[in-house]
């Protein structure tokens, strides 16, 4: 390991918080990736702690906030300690504010997590105060930041604090565990559950903005369910007082506070529960981090359709629940009965889960992501084990449907090299690109997908890679045939990903021409999906190959007299999409691009 970064965070594991159930995945992640990741937070020193870790102790909370005199210090000796290469700093967090005054921590690249805003609540007026004090000592360490990562779309676009910095900010939500290994941890049997309505649990603390009256009053007023509220907080007897008040004379509550349950309680509910629900009423609530929690446990969720939050796009992103007007008692009583009423409903919603977390919400895709923000923030940061091997190259124009998704694959899969050319699109193609972490071009003209490929790869040879791989933007290339490609790079300068399967008449008879034409003995002239290895890229990179309008046989030919070597290896394809060519969509079509590329071929085939 020989880049560290150092994470100044509020608190770690086993302390109990969704920012800390973060923090200690992405540090986990990210030391397998190759990175010296260390933290410094508040705490009292534990005795399995690793030696990377430095708790500070606490003297008191002032307005949620922990109060620990010796953090200057301990940052001080940190740095001095583990030499860090970059400051990750977790916001909101006070006491990342003395970064500001030590010279050995300004002289190092900072990136800020922001976690969420200090909203100044309407509800709890002190906040609102408070932030008053807290706010400039906020904007000076944003502008001392290289980069910001933001968890959502909707939270930085809502975020007043962050306007004034958005050219440093870069969306990516957060990540947790694969599921299965938070599963590993539900053996536990938990104790609450009663009956057999349907079973409602929600986790949190217990403050203001969490909005557990509203649930509370919602699941009183429904039959046939019970709730379940894990968590300890300033609220706990306003709380009680409140399910009491709403619980009929000489009948047994069917909502319950826990109070504080373990990590092997937490998961056990989870994976006996029905729905999982997060009511939270004010933007403190930027992400919640606990849905994914439940999404690992293929629960269905119910949210807080709370403006300017993440919570909302997380399920919607998802697919994983349903959302109710926060503070709306009677909207939220509807929801729970909706899902009470429709398992099956239920049963879909829970499912689609584990495989969007898979999918998006995995940390070593996040860890993935924010090291490409590190590498912006501070060069030196670039993964060690990978070097520029790979790069991704992914033409695109109008593509918004499908190219965040396919972007969330490749990240998923380790991919973090990713270009994209953004080809003019009159959609959000380029800014969804931008927030799933890829590299986004734009170029002032159009330019076409052989236009796109050839900037990719001269990009990449600009950059320093031993290999591009192109992939058109519609997802009917698989994330997952990338290797096979990888394999074959031993062999040839050109690997060429083949479905033959997908040809309709048009495209046979297209292929069956030109084979007879150039002499190629391939199965599939036109596919997107390919590997150009340095010496391959070289020649396509030339200006002779800016002369090229479709990329399918004139790159061919172009290596070819080179004396480059061609291969061609079977992939699968995303059926779902196979067979919606731009080229070969209609006889006028296909007559006018075999006129032009014979033109090429009969003028190069035989050089």
């Amino acid at each position: 390991m020989s880049v560290t970064v150092l994470h100044v965070g509020k608190f770690y594991p086993p302390h109990l918080g969704g920012m800390e159930v973060f923090l200690a995945d992405l540090i986990e992640a990210q030391r397998l990736q190759g990175l010296n990741a260390c933290a410094l937070v508040h705490g009292e020193a534990q005795a399995d702690d690793p030696p990377w870790i430095i708790r500070v102790p606490v003297q008191g909370h002032l307005v949620h906030a922990p109060i620990a005199v010796g953090f200057r210090s301990a940052l001080a000796r940190a740095i001095q300690q583990f030499q860090p290469a970059l400051l990750h700093l977790h916001m909101p967090n006070n006491s990342a504010f003395w970064a500001l005054t030590l010279s050995e921590a300004r002289a190092i690249p900072w990136v800020v997590h922001w976690h969420s805003d200090v909203v100044p609540s309407t509800i709890r007026t002190a906040v609102a105060w408070a932030y008053r004090l807290y706010r400039p000592f906020e904007q000076a360490v944003l502008e001392r930041a290289e980069r910001v990562v933001v968890t959502s779309p909707p939270y930085l676009e809502a975020s007043e604090p962050l306007q004034a910095w958005r050219d440093k900010c870069a969306v990516i939500p957060l990540g947790l565990k694969e599921p299965a290994r938070a599963l590993a941890t539900a053996h536990h049997e938990p104790e609450g559950w009663q009956g057999n309505g349907l079973r409602l649990l929600s986790i949190g603390r217990l403050v203001y903005y969490k909005g557990f009256e509203t649930l509370i009053r919602a699941a009183s007023g429904v039959s046939g369910v019970q709730l379940l509220i894990a968590g300890e907080g300033e609220l706990r007897r306003e709380l009680e007082t409140l399910i009491q008040s709403l619980t009929p004379p000489g009948k047994a509550p069917n909502v319950r506070l826990l109070g504080s349950v373990s990590d092997a309680q937490k998961n056990a509910l989870l994976r006996t529960c029905d729905v999982f629900c997060l009511a939270s009423r004010e933007r403190t609530e930027a992400f919640g981090i606990v849905l994914l929690e439940a999404m690992a446990h293929a629960r269905p969720c119910i949210v807080s359709r709370l403006p300017g939050s993440g919570m909302p796009w997380v399920v919607s992103q998802a697919r994983v629940g349903i959302q109710a007007e926060p503070q709306n008692v009677d909207d939220w009583r509807d929801a729970i009965g909706q899902l009470r009423d429709k398992p099956a409903l239920r049963q879909a919603l829970g499912q689609a889960g584990p495989e969007a977390l898979r999918v998006q919400f995995g940390i070593q895709s996040c860890a993935s992501q924010v090291h490409a923000q590190y590498a912006i923030a501070a060069p030196d940061t670039r993964p060690p084990q990978s070097g520029k091997d790979v790069l991704i190259v992914i033409p695109a124009r109008d593509e918004a449907a499908t190219i965040g998704n396919m972007l969330h694959q490749l990240h998923a899969a380790g991919w973090t090299h990713v270009l994209v050319i953004d080809d003019q699109s009159t959609d959000d193609t380029g800014r969804i690109a931008w927030e799933a972490g890829a590299q986004v071009l734009r170029p002032p003209l159009p330019m076409g997908a052989w236009g796109g490929m050839q900037t990719g790869i001269r990009y990449g040879l600009a950059q320093g890679y031993r290999a591009v791989i192109t992939m058109d933007a519609d997802g009917q290339h698989e994330v997952a045939e990338i290797p096979t490609l990888l394999r074959a790079r031993g062999q040839a300068d050109l690997v060429i990903g083949a479905f033959p399967e997908r040809a309709s008449r048009v495209r046979q008879l297209a292929w069956h021409w030109f084979r007879q034409l150039a002499g190629f003995d391939l199965r599939d002239l036109t596919s997107g999906f390919r590997l150009y290895n340095r010496a391959a890229m070289g020649v396509l990179a030339s200006r002779e190959a800016t002369l090229l309008d479709y990329q399918d046989l004139g790159a061919l030919l172009l290596v070819r007299r080179a004396g480059l070597h061609i291969a061609e290896v079977p992939v699968s394809m995303n059926l779902r999409v196979v067979g919606q060519s731009r080229i070969f969509h209609s006889w006028l079509s296909v007559l006018r691009y075999m006129a032009a590329t014979t033109l090429l071929c009969l003028a190069r085939w035989r050089v």
